[in-house]
């Protein structure tokens, strides 16, 4: 490991693991701008006008880290992995909740307007919760294809970070990922879904 600040990285992540709580304040400058292309890449994939920014997501993926009192953290791709896989529960319970606001959730009632505009419904909620089941359905028959997915798909890790996050080859990787990706769209695109196998 050549990259000095890899190092810092490495060593805070095992100073961490060994219950430094200071070593994660001290990690965090050195992986916030990897965090915010990640999160970035997120909200990318939302509608315009999503209410959560990509700092926001961050702060919100931190505040859980924060918690995490027993990880044993493996390497930096490990790390970002973790918290690509936090960003993605922290938003699927953000659509969640506007789904339920949005189908009356603590609404209070009101006389019926005949006259009133009905907005289309939100598809971006629906398609990110779709893409979210999808996952969950694939970690219930294959955990590794699924944390490939969520590595490479949303972490945007390489090849050869996700082999060294998932302590596989880059072969099995990339096998893996192109079965994968072919699962997710048949999962999709089929009125269906669960009735392919990954």
């Amino acid at each position: 490991m050549d990259n000095p600040a890899q190092r810092g990285v490495t060593e805070l992540l095992a100073e961490w693991s060994r219950g430094n709580r200071g070593a994660l304040d001290a990690l965090m400058p050195l992986v916030h701008a990897e965090l915010h292309k990640i999160a970035k890449r997120y909200i990318a994939r939302e509608r315009r006008g999503h209410t959560l920014q990509p700092t926001a997501l961050i702060n919100e993926a931190y505040l859980k880290l924060v918690g995490e009192r027993d990880m044993r953290w493996q390497s930096r791709a490990h790390f970002v992995g973790v918290a690509a896989q936090l960003m993605r529960f922290i938003l699927v319970d953000h659509h969640r909740r506007k789904k339920n606001i949005k189908r009356g959730g603590g609404a209070v009632r009101v006389t019926f307007d005949p006259n009133l505009e009905v907005a289309a419904p939100d598809r971006d909620d629906d398609q990110f919760l779709a893409l979210d089941a999808a996952l969950t359905r694939l970690a219930a028959q294959d955990e590794r294809k699924a944390r490939i997915a969520e590595l490479k798909y949303f972490g945007d890790l390489s090849v050869e970070e996700t082999a060294e996050a998932l302590s596989v080859s880059t072969a099995t990787v990339v096998r893996e990922w192109r079965l994968t990706r072919a699962w997710l769209h048949r999962e999709l695109t089929n009125p269906e879904p669960g009735s392919a196998n990954p």
